[in-house]
């Protein structure tokens, strides 16, 4: 099943190239309520198939409709760094995800699929990367790797927006609409094993990424294992999974698309530097060295 956020706080069953299931009265809570109506249907979720989740609800166009970043107010968002080789290889690490662990970017980072990222700043380099989103489904604290996929709810498609040099990740990495995530959600039993997904990423055309997560130095299962062992993983949460190699600086006006097998569609946004001011921070010249810009 495909489910969607969209225009303002509906949750949609995704059907065909140019359908969407308005679920959203299905759904309890409000979106006064504190949690979005995406959180709530994952954090209730009782495996209701897609044919009784639809039934009698309206049919709307998906090109009528504006779609949101499927979860948009997770309790957090955990990602994986230098979780593959060739990634490794090309930033000049010494060390990958097994002895970096992960890092926090601010849910606040999300953005909308078909949104625009907003470059801060007009003296730093500012590269994409792109990555397979995990959801969180049930709660997952302290989990086996052979137990942790029946936590996850589904996947989606999610760009991990970098400043580059020296200061901590979760800092270069958590500006506004540094964390693009969508179109959608598929999920776990539609989107079957996360071990072996192709993975392309362009930036104004040119393909700079092409892997499978078959490559991944810590697959999927263990990721969230040892997520869950940091902090309790809740309904809704995202776990972005690592980048491969391949990334590269962006500049005003690029478009980035982001595709991922069995996603059904890419995740797409535009890139701006409206509004750039000089670095607050002197890290420029610190950190690991990306590759050149080709």
């Amino acid at each position: 099943m495909k489910l969607a956020t969209f225009d303002d706080d509906r949750v949609g069953i995704v059907v065909g190239d140019d359908g969407i299931v308005d679920i959203t009265d299905r759904i309890g809570g409000s979106a006064t309520d504190g949690w979005s109506r995406m959180r709530r249907l994952i954090t209730e979720w009782n495996g209701s198939d897609e044919a009784s989740l639809a039934e009698g609800a309206p049919l709307l166009s998906l090109s009528a409709v504006t779609l949101r970043a499927p979860v948009p107010d997770p309790s957090k968002i955990l990602a994986a760094p230098v979780n593959y080789r060739d990634h490794q290889s090309e930033m000049q690490q010494q060390w990958h995800v097994s002895g970096l662990g992960f890092f926090l970017k601010a849910p606040s980072s999300i953005a909308d699929p078909g949104s625009t990222v907003f470059l801060p700043y007009h003296d730093r380099r500012f590269d994409q990367e792109g990555e397979l989103g995990c959801v969180i489904g049930r709660r997952a604290h302290r989990v086996s790797p052979e137990d942790a996929l029946s936590h996850v709810f589904g996947f989606t498609g999610a760009l991990d927006i970098t400043m580059r040099g020296g200061e901590d990740r979760s800092t270069r990495k958590s500006f506004q609409t540094f964390t693009p995530l969508g179109p959608w959600i598929v999920t776990a039993d539609e989107f079957g094993s996360p071990d072996d997904v192709d993975l392309r990423c362009w930036v104004s055309g040119d393909l700079r990424q092409e892997a499978n997560t078959r490559d991944l130095i810590w697959g999927v299962a263990r990721l969230v294992s040892y997520a869950s062992w940091i902090s309790a993983l809740e309904p809704g949460d995202i776990l972005i999974t690592g980048t491969p190699a391949g990334v590269g600086p962006l500049a005003d006006g690029d478009t980035v698309r982001l595709e991922l097998a069995r996603l059904g569609a890419p995740l797409e946004v535009t890139v701006s530097d409206s509004g750039a001011v000089a670095s607050h921070t002197d890290g420029k010249d610190r950190g690991p060295v990306p590759p050149p810009p080709r």
